[in-house]
């Protein structure tokens, strides 16, 4: 985290888990307890939701909504100190100790463990991965499945549903008994069929609970086919094949595909010591055979001193513990441990309609009462690792450490733009030096206040340039150097040039050399993924060592015709905004570990989302005047704008887009630590009204990478916003319109150029 950087600790050592499953949440919560000095912990996965497979049948039954089964990753690693760092591992050097991540630089690590979980068998049967709901990834699974049932509930349908469950495991029985009770609850007429590769349920374990699941099954009009192999999928139909009636079809509405796991192909292909199977070989330690500091656990893994262990859940929670406890040998040189796991476990198969059946020591046993067994045991289990609950809030069930090394009220300085020096300051620091020599060279100046420098070169050409650099906003070095390149080139972006060359300034956090030379290669391939696909070139920069992650770069490029200014508002113009507002507030909540994952990465994809096919269509639409949102939020560069051309403006609050969550947390009274100088200094016309004071807070938010804000003629508004959307820019729209400016106050020292309304628009 930023804390982490902030606080000077020198990272020796890199933990990296590779997976978000039921052994590394635990790992996350225990680090969460009781970090190791000198150890930077990254989780690496490549969806920061983590779904709970022993509450998914509970979920298509209609026991619980899907948020009650998820353990969202991003806050849980935020309150471990860990940093997130959302990619698919493809493939790991273990001699070399590095991970290659799909559309990321390699990432080098000290110790590491893998808890990937598995994919499901038969993705290579005609049409299954087409045709059929798979259940892995099991949040797919979930969102396919309750898609499906909302679809058929408003198509008004009455004929039965058809319905075929590929697999006769605990899953597949699960998926079977739940569905049919939620089915039959919404007196939904179906016809549902379990095909079994074996002629028997349950294969694998747990055998005495198999007549009892034979009977419910009968019981409940689930037909079970013995024996039955598929051969093909097609849209409303099963081809399969079994020892009874032979290859035949068999017509059908909705498939789930539950045929257990199988390997993902990575690890082998990586090399990995794997099974004939292309699961991952480990020792008793859970350390991978061979390759020290790398481990495995899970169902991606197979315990080669315990072959019978099965791709249970029960196990990887299990192992969660001795799987932490070996993590901090290894990277402390202490021995490690042996997990030796119990022969027999604690069956609960959820049977649908708030009933279960159980299984121990060859014996079985059903009621409602082994439901709330059930029931409780996994509430349990969750609660150790949800930290929000479904809205976003803080769990109060949850309980673990507060963000923050210090009291629980430390407040932590945001990074990103929201550090700037606020406006205030600025002008003041600014309004104190002389006037600089005359140069009739320089076209926008100090004096401009504008978003770019301008200067005629001896050759006659308009050259551009800006500097823009800022704190981390978080403890990912490719992360902050992609976003600051495209927070930098927006500048000019603004001003309608086309940017050409770059410096870099990245000052990285103390540590080892080693680690010194990782942090910056993450960076400058963070600047590069930027750069490069605008054609701009990284020509050089400066590097040092010092307390936390900073990243600036310089931008030189040149104009292609008129300079957009400040100064172009006419009274009628159409202001629109290319990108939502709320960067400030979102990574202040991420920072205090109250972000859910959802929303941070709908923040991460529009600071990454750079402005220059906005740029492009500014000019083509003929653009008043043009500005980027950053640092001083919407109203301060608005503001820059109405003073520069002698005009006011009105806003409509309802119209001005935001990320997912902004104004949610708003209205719970989270704000960038930068907020209040850019409230100070606003010149926004005050309101009573809560709901506008909600969006008041919204538009002095400082941004980080936010879009640009452009004046445009009434009739060419409609058009460019419509161009807008189609390339890309999706939030793109109208949010006021430019007035004549009648003095109504003041705000500071400033004019209140700004107030809300309907803008007539």
């Amino acid at each position: 985290m930023v804390a982490e950087a902030k606080s000077g600790a020198r990272v020796e050592k890199e933990l990296v888990l590779i997976g978000g499953g039921h052994a590394h949440v635990q790992v996350l919560r225990r680090w969460m307890m009781d970090p190791l000095p000198g150890v930077r912990l990254t989780l690496v996965s490549d969806g920061l939701e983590s779904v709970y497979s022993g509450m998914v049948p509970g979920a298509v039954a209609g026991d619980y909504e899907p948020g009650e089964v998820t353990i969202d990753l991003l806050p849980l690693a935020r309150r471990a100190g860990a940093r997130c760092i959302r990619a698919a591992v493809t493939a790991i050097d273990s001699a070399s100790q590095v991970l290659e991540l799909e559309g990321r630089p390699p990432m080098a690590y000290d110790v590491a463990s893998l808890d990937v979980g598995s994919t499901v068998r038969g993705g290579d049967v005609p049409g299954a991965l087409e045709h059929a709901v798979a259940t892995r990834p099991i949040a797919d699974f979930i969102a396919k499945v309750e898609a499906y049932l909302a679809t058929d509930a408003e198509s008004g349908k009455t004929t039965p549903l058809r319905i075929a469950v590929v697999g006769a495991g605990p899953s597949g029985v699960e998926l079977a008994l739940c569905l049919e009770a939620r089915l039959r609850s919404r007196r939904r007429g179906a016809t549902i069929v379990l095909l079994g590769a074996t002629g028997d349920l349950l294969p694998g374990g747990h055998r005495a609970l198999a007549p009892a699941i034979e009977r419910e099954l009968k019981n409940r009009g689930i037909a079970f086919l013995r024996s039955a192999q598929v051969l093909e999928l097609r849209p409303d139909e099963l081809v399969i094949a079994d020892a009874a009636e032979g290859a035949r079809n068999l017509p059908v509405d909705l498939t789930l595909w539950a045929t257990g796991p199988a390997a993902h192909g990575f690890p082998a292909e990586s090399g990995l010591p794997c099974t004939d199977e292309g699961y991952i070989r480990v020792a008793s330690t859970l350390e991978v055979e061979g390759c020290k500091g790398l481990f495995a656990v899970g169902d991606c893994a197979q315990l080669v001193e315990y072959p019978w262990v099965p791709r249970a859940g029960v196990y990887a929670v299990r192992a969660g513990p001795y799987l932490d406890r070996n993590l901090r040998a290894r990277l402390s040189g202490a021995k490690l441990r042996a997990y030796r796991p119990q022969r027999d476990f604690l069956a609960l198969i959820n049977l649908g309609e708030g009933r279960a059946i159980g299984g121990k020591w060859g014996m079985a046993f059903s009621g409602r009462w082994v439901w709330r067994l059930k029931d409780w045991i996994d509430r349990g289990f969750m609660r150790k690792f949800q930290v929000l609950d479904a809205e976003g809030r803080s769990n109060p069930a949850f309980q673990g450490r507060a963000m923050g090394s210090g009291s629980d009220d430390e407040e932590m300085e945001c990074g990103g733009c929201a550090a700037k020096v606020g406006p205030s300051p600025l002008h003041d620091a600014l309004g104190r030096l002389p006037a600089p020599p005359a140069d009739p060279s320089v076209l926008l100046g100090m004096d401009a206040a504008d978003d770019a420098a301008a200067f005629r070169s001896p050759g006659g050409d308009i050259l551009l340039a800006t500097v823009d650099a800022f704190r981390a906003f978080v403890d990912d070095p490719w992360l902050v150097g992609r976003v600051a390149a495209v927070n930098a080139v927006s500048d000019l972006l603004a001003k309608g040039a086309t940017p050409r060359h770059a410096l870099a300034l990245v000052t990285v956090p103390r540590g080892s050399a080693r680690q010194q030379a990782e942090d910056l290669y993450q960076v400058l391939s963070g600047v590069r993924a930027a750069l490069d696909p605008m054609g701009i070139s990284l020509i050089g920069g400066h590097s040092t060592s010092g307390p936390e992650l900073f990243v600036g770069l310089s931008v030189t490029g040149d104009a292609e015709g008129e300079i957009l200014g400040l100064t172009g508002l006419e009274y009628g113009d159409h202001l629109i905004l290319t990108k939502p507002l709320g960067t400030g507030i979102l990574l202040a909540a991420d920072g205090q570990g109250l972000a859910p994952s959802a929303w941070l990465e709908a923040t991460t994809q529009s600071m990454l989302r750079d402005n220059l096919s906005a740029s492009g269509l500014a000019r083509k639409f003929g653009a008043t005047a043009c500005t980027d949102i950053s640092g001083f939020g919407l109203v301060g560069h608005l503001g820059e704008m109405l003073s520069a051309s002698g005009v006011g403006a009105v806003l409509a609050p309802q119209t001005i887009p935001l990320l997912p969550g902004a104004l949610e947390l708003v209205r719970r009274g989270i704000r960038s630590t930068f907020h209040e100088q850019n409230a100070q200094a606003s010149v926004l016309s005050r309101s009573s009204g809560p709901e506008e004071a909600d969006y008041e807070a919204l538009l002095v938010d400082p941004q980080t990478s936010g879009g640009l804000l452009i004046g445009s003629a009434p009739d060419r508004a409609e058009g460019l916003v419509s161009a807008l959307r189609a390339s890309g820019d999706l939030s793109a729209g109208v949010i006021g319109r430019v007035v004549e400016l009648a003095p109504g106050g003041t705000t500071g020292d400033s004019e209140a150029r700004v107030r809300l309304g309907s803008a007539g628009i």
